[in-house]
């Protein structure tokens, strides 16, 4: 206990105390039944807070996540986010895994090397992401996903994400939070019509503030690192 205490910040316990507290209390008020749901909202949250720290764990968590967030947009036929996440997202999170393991700060296995994308990449990634995101409206709207629209905008944001993510960049972060905007609009819209969907609202919305907090940390990491 006194390892992870000294390990995360005071600012990064309690902004995953509180992401905790949230999920929690928006679990056995509106839901209390899909215990999926929860489980695989604290192992999201948490996997973000390693991920803010540039710890490895913390992707191998994401695959995990990836997983049990696809059986539960499954379950609402947003069949957008599962294709995504299950042929998109979890094998390139196994592929970040893999980059950050093979890429530590000076042998410290518990903090990768922050990297970066340069001007030519941006321009290949913003050509993937379009050709991606408008093979996915088609194949999305062939199975009668929910919410169309904001679902493939998902798929774009999503790629992005785990684009930067797996090259090690600071602006993997950014992305992961703009998916967090567009998945807060997906659940509010599910929400609307089965109340219980709200907690998992309430999880995006937890995700949001650790993003935020992972690109600034990610930041700080890059400064200090480029001065040892």
């Amino acid at each position: 206990m006194k390892r992870i205490l000294n390990y995360f910040s005071a600012v990064e316990l309690c902004l995953w105390g509180a992401s905790v507290l949230a999920i929690s209390i928006s679990f056995f008020c509106f839901e209390q039944t899909g215990y999926l749901s929860l489980i695989g909202s604290l192992i999201g949250v948490s996997s973000l807070i390693l991920c803010a720290k540039g710890n490895p764990l913390g992707m191998a968590l994401s695959v995990v996540f990836s997983v049990i967030y696809s059986i539960i947009s499954f379950s609402f036929a947003y069949y957008g986010e599962m294709i995504t996440y299950l042929g998109m997202t979890m094998p390139m999170s196994v592929l970040s895994l893999v980059a950050w393991l093979r890429h530590p700060h000076k042998e410290r296995r518990a903090e990768v090397e922050v990297g970066e994308v340069h001007g030519k990449e941006y321009l290949l990634l913003g050509v993937l992401t379009v050709g991606i995101t408008v093979g996915f409206y088609f194949i999305l709207k062939v199975f009668g996903t929910a919410n169309l629209i904001p679902s493939t905008l998902s798929v774009a944001t999503s790629f992005t994400a785990v684009y930067l993510c797996a090259r090690r960049s600071p602006y993997y972060a950014l992305c992961y939070g703009a998916n967090d905007v567009v998945l807060i609009v997906l659940w509010v819209l599910a929400a609307i019509r089965d109340l219980s969907y709200l907690s998992v609202v309430i999880c995006f919305v937890a995700f949001l503030a650790n993003d935020i907090y992972a690109f600034i940390n990610w930041c700080t990491m890059k400064k200090r690192q480029s001065e040892e």
